[in-house]
């Protein structure tokens, strides 16, 4: 956990860290107070697992508790993914259901986490609506198993269209960079495996819409009402591979199918609250 996590975390507990309502540092400090977090694929079991669904343009269909979108389950024969790049617009946010403080979603392209769960390396954007009404966006990086971090200095807004970029030089080490193409302004940072046991195998990549966790738990799923990646391709050592065969992932809750996903092409991957 970095320092300023720990002071973070350590003061709230404490309540000696005043955190004004409504502000997007508040909203931060509280987000890694809560150990903010993607986790690998929850995988929801049931009889409509793997059948086809019309309108999706794939005979691979999932539903998971925490991700919707498309998954590269596996790469060429005798090769593993060392990058993955995606493109999407932020979107507008409304509240989703129930009555909440607030309601969220995540945005991002990573590398492994489904059929491979010891690690994922990712970036993206969150999307939270407050029940006043106050839209916030947060843009982050993670190497799972540890938390997410914010990248600092980086604005995201409704309407801006950022680019993201996954590329791992070893199992071990990896760099992502999210660039804001309506701005401008771009990030990076580059990052090594938390410990020994998380490094990356390169067997998944994936363009998702996420139910993110805090404090281990789903928190509430935000109406992000439809997010398209776009420029969607994963390479390995000597091939780029495409979305043609990728599983599309729709997020079941409580019996309920909360998405509806369809492969546009075999580089745009469209992800839609319903």
């Amino acid at each position: 956990m970095k320092l300023s996590l720990f002071l973070a975390t350590a003061l709230l507990a404490t309540g000696s860290l005043s955190r004004p309502s409504g502000t997007k540092l508040a909203d931060r400090l509280n987000r890694r107070a809560l150990a903010r977090g993607s986790k690998p694929l929850v995988p929801v079991f049931d009889d409509e697992e793997k059948t086809d669904v019309a309108g999706n343009n794939t005979a691979n269909v999932a539903y998971s508790s925490n991700w919707s979108g498309a998954v590269l389950e596996s790469p060429p024969s005798g090769q593993s993914f060392k990058s993955a790049y995606g493109t999407f617009t932020v979107p507008s946010v409304s509240k989703g259901t129930g009555s909440q403080s607030s309601w969220s979603s995540s945005a991002w392209v990573g590398i492994d986490g489904d059929t491979y769960g010891n690690a994922i390396l990712q970036a993206g954007v969150d999307f939270t609506i407050s029940s006043s009404g106050t839209v916030s966006y947060d843009s982050w990086y993670e190497w799972y198993p540890d938390y997410a971090y914010d990248f600092s200095n980086f604005a995201v807004h409704t309407g801006d269209v950022i680019a993201i970029s996954i590329v791992s030089s070893s199992s071990s080490k990896g760099t992502v960079t999210l660039a804001n193409k309506t701005t401008g302004k771009s990030v990076s940072k580059t990052l090594s495996a938390p410990d020994s046991s998380s490094t990356l195998a390169g067997q998944n990549a994936e363009w998702i819409v996420e139910d993110f966790d805090e404090n281990n738990s789903e928190v509430p799923l935000s109406d992000f009402h439809t997010v398209t990646f776009t420029g969607a391709s994963a390479k390995t050592a000597s091939e780029t591979v495409g979305l043609s065969g990728a599983t599309v992932i729709d997020l079941k809750q409580n019996s309920k199918v909360l998405t509806t996903v369809t492969i546009e092409s075999d580089s745009s991957v469209q992800i839609t609250y319903v």
